[in-house]
């Protein structure tokens, strides 16, 4: 028989053939540093907003002062069970050399640990459908604009995007003991990574030992890391179905949203932007072709976006833990891979624009400033949440307005607050507007943002007033 000329080349020749080419472009190593580094400049970038204060979250100064207090004397029982505490551990050593709680210190642990996500979304693209699929995944959490937004943030959503990311990996690698150490550590950021067992059951249930291994070293991970919740288990059990019963009831912001299914494709949307279509695509042929690991990832997918379907507060940071596996899934389609990674640049738009805002001052920082040098110090005033700490005076606290309250503040009352000796009431639009918009759920605090308008106001700042970022602060003078 002749020779084939027309065969392809033997393999060693093809490798021959691509070496030029990695030689040009670095190859894989390359891109995962490439993709590592943009994911680190996109998170550094404002990561001190708002100092010293917690501006970003309201969690920051619930998480961050205890592991300050546990790195100073305090001991490892945080009291308080809102969250698991491996967050708290982990900022704890950080806080050491503080004379204060550091927001920013702890911050740049949580950078780390999305770093560590981007890479974990890296390794389960690799391990579930080749290199491809590695590279979009890495690139889409790098971009991801709720991603990125949450990893400046000392909060535990972005800790608990990693733990999903490597506990899938284990499985899609057939480890599965290590996978339900991995998943009782996701668990010990957050709650909702005890929707890692199914999954884990997904991977092993024709293993039975393995699988009862692996529930096992879910829970040793979760008990060594948050300790305290079984000490105190009936108080911390509480706590955490309480969080949960208050999600479910809904949040001050989201009374105008589309029922919780549409309400968190939004939010999808307007973290990954239209590479969502091809994630969700990847979904599809993941359903229709059932491989193992189409199952693993799909198993957490559904049983996840089931839960946040019974939610009826709808924060962008409860979808963070679908996006590794999501991301994944768009880099399943092979041939759109390249097209997925295009659409990319729509995310990443988002973020530039988002950090370039917060390189500007907040108005609440402002606000704070000018209160502290113009009102007379050891005075008593009232304040909204979402605003900076006020060390100098005596605080009314005005709580937070959530529908499912049957009983108001009394204190959002101008004629009380003066019997309390309140001379100035400091509003900001984070709280006053979202109140407003929603009137008919808060007419009581409605009414009192209307009465206290009609105040002398003494003090307002906005963000369009210069080089600033932030909601709109007014402080208004009480009559007296």
């Amino acid at each position: 028989m002749p020779s084939s000329s027309a065969e392809a080349p033997p393999k060693s020749e093809a490798v021959a053939e691509r070496r030029p080419r990695e030689a040009l472009w670095g190859g894989p190593k390359t891109a995962f540093v490439a993709i590592l580094a943009l994911a680190a400049v996109l998170r550094i970038v404002g990561v001190g907003y708002g100092r010293p204060f917690a501006l970003f979250s309201p969690d920051e100064q619930s998480i961050v002062p205890r592991a300050w207090h546990m790195a100073h004397g305090g001991g490892l029982d945080p009291h308080w069970f809102d969250y698991p505490t491996l967050l708290m551990y982990l900022l704890a050593p950080f806080q050491a050399w503080q004379s204060a709680p550091s927001y920013l210190a702890a911050r740049l642990v949580v950078v780390a640990l999305a770093l560590g996500a981007v890479a974990a979304a890296w390794w389960l693209g690799s391990r579930a459908y080749g290199g491809p699929a590695g590279a979009v995944a890495a690139a889409a959490v790098a971009v991801c604009t709720t991603a990125i937004a949450y990893s400046r943030m000392a909060v535990t959503d972005v800790p608990l995007m990693l733990g999903v990311a490597a506990t899938l990996a284990l499985l899609v690698s057939g480890r599965i003991e290590l996978a339900g150490l991995a998943a009782g550590l996701a668990t010990s950021f957050k709650y909702p990574g005890v929707f890692l067992l199914v999954p884990l059951v997904v991977a092993s249930w024709r293993q039975p030992r393995r699988l009862a291994l692996g529930v096992v070293a879910m829970a040793v991970a979760f008990a060594a890391t948050s300790p305290y919740f079984f000490v105190h288990f009936g108080s911390a059990l509480d706590d955490a179905l309480r969080v949960q019963r208050l999600a479910r009831e809904g949040w001050l912001g989201f009374e105008h949203d589309h029922v919780a299914p549409i309400a968190f494709v939004d939010r999808l949307w307007e973290a990954l932007g239209p590479f969502l279509l091809v994630s969700l695509l990847g979904l599809a042929i993941a359903l229709v072709r059932r491989t193992r690991n189409d199952l693993i990832l799909a198993s957490f997918v559904l049983v996840y976006y089931l839960d946040l379907c019974t939610l009826g507060a709808h924060f962008d940071r409860y979808v963070l833990p679908l996006v590794p596996p999501l991301a994944v899934l768009a880099g399943r389609i092979r041939s759109l891979a390249p097209v997925a990674i295009l659409l990319l640049v729509v995310p990443l738009t988002w973020s530039v624009r988002d950090a370039k805002r917060l390189t500007h001052t907040d108005t609440r920082v402002v606000a704070q400033r000018w209160v502290e040098s113009h009102l007379r110090h050891d005075s008593r005033i009232a304040v909204d949440p979402s605003l900076p700490p006020f060390p100098s005076f005596r605080i009314v606290k005005l709580d937070l307005p959530l529908p499912h309250e049957g009983h108001p503040d009394q204190d959002r009352d101008v004629r009380r607050l003066r019997l309390q000796d309140v001379h100035h009431v400091v509003l900001t639009g984070a709280v006053a507007d979202r109140v407003l918009d929603a009137r008919k759920t808060y007419p009581f605090e409605a009414r009192f943002y209307d009465n206290v308008r009609n105040l002398k106001r003494v003090f307002y700042v906005r963000e369009d007033q210069g080089d600033l970022n932030g909601p709109w602060v007014a402080v208004y003078r009480l009559p007296g």
